[in-house]
């Protein structure tokens, strides 16, 4: 069985969606968990509530992923209540699709930066407090998108292509302090983003998927958990998909 206990963790984006259930699974496996959120507080204090309910320690964080002075102020806050942060999980993002002809410069630098600049910018700050350590976790959400692009989403696709690389030059650049990072890629997945898609279409896209089916967000958190266990201590720079066999490489 999968113990964090005594880690602690940090989330970006987990106050709803795939973010809660990873901030969830890493508390129920035994990790105090901090996470960010961008804006909805009263689902903030709901994940909070849950985690604090699960026996660990929970903090939330408000905070634009986006915004580069971000990163350095969430590390701060939390190293000075937790101690420490063990285990990273960059999962906040943004959707603007739209097809390229039509889509805006604002909407194309939105999704990058938060997606991809947000994620580096948050790998950046908790590099010392790991190197320190001497170890740590960091699991990067990336997704099909990134791995076999999708029309109407280059912004989206691009940031998470994007976020492969940024995984495994982060792996390779940290694994000589046992620093792991790895990639999670999920495929459709039934969240608030996917309840709102025409039933057409979500047949195309079940049909689309070997498997048969969406994904559910405990499936996605699962991974991550994982990941940022001491049993992928030997996997590094790698993409796992989660994503009933869509994407096959």
């Amino acid at each position: 069985m999968i113990d964090l206990t005594g880690k602690c963790a940090l989330v970006t984006g987990g106050s709803r969606g795939i973010g809660r259930a990873i901030v969830t699974r890493l508390a129920t496996q035994g990790a105090d968990v901090a996470f960010t959120y961008r804006g909805n507080a009263a689902a903030a204090a709901e994940t909070a509530a849950i985690v604090e309910g699960l026996g660990r320690r929970a903090l939330a964080v408000q905070g634009d992923a986006a915004e580069p002075a971000t990163a350095d102020s969430v590390v701060k806050e939390i190293l000075e209540v937790f101690g420490k942060i063990d285990i990273l999980v960059n999962n906040a993002g943004v959707t603007r699709d739209d097809l390229i002809m039509r889509m805006t410069v604002e909407a194309w630098r939105e999704v990058l930066e938060t997606n991809l600049f947000g994620a580096f910018y948050m790998i950046k700050a908790v590099t010392r407090p790991m190197l320190k350590a001497k170890g740590g976790r960091i699991v990067n959400i990336t997704s099909v998108s990134g791995q076999a692009g999708q029309m109407g989403q280059a912004n989206y696709s691009s940031a998470k292509a994007g976020l492969i690389g940024l995984t495994k030059a982060t792996a390779r650049e940290l694994a000589s302090r046992t620093i792991t990072c790895n990639a999670v890629a999920p495929g459709f997945v039934d969240t608030e983003l996917t309840h709102d898609l025409p039933e057409a279409l979500k047949e195309q896209l079940r049909a689309a998927t070997p498997l048969g089916r969406f994904g559910e967000t405990e499936e996605i958190a699962a991974a991550v958990a994982f990941l940022a266990s001491d049993e992928a201590a030997f996997i590094t720079g790698q993409v796992l998909a989660v994503d009933g066999g869509l994407v096959m490489m």
